[in-house]
């Protein structure tokens, strides 16, 4: 059984080198799931007639389309990891 270092407060310093199937298929669905907040917000948005409103559906577009992105550069790196 591989021990994982975690820090007092519970968190790792960073992931594991190796993730399971499980793993991969919650980060998929998290994918999924801040995908459909961003379309959602980018109509919203286009929709909206407020500025500030508008402004922060943007910006919660925004931050979910930055985890996004991260969720997907980490499942690129692990697949690539896999290949090698």
């Amino acid at each position: 059984m591989q021990q994982v270092n975690q820090q007092s407060n519970g968190t790792m310093p960073q992931p594991p080198m190796m993730i399971s199937t499980k793993d991969l298929l919650y980060l998929t669905d998290m994918m999924s799931w801040n995908l459909n907040v961003i379309k959602k917000a980018h109509d919203l948005a286009n929709h909206c007639q407020l500025p500030e409103i508008k402004q922060a559906i943007e910006q919660v577009g925004k931050m979910h389309q930055k985890h996004y992105q991260q969720l997907l550069n980490f499942t690129k790196s692990q697949s690539n990891q896999a290949n090698q």
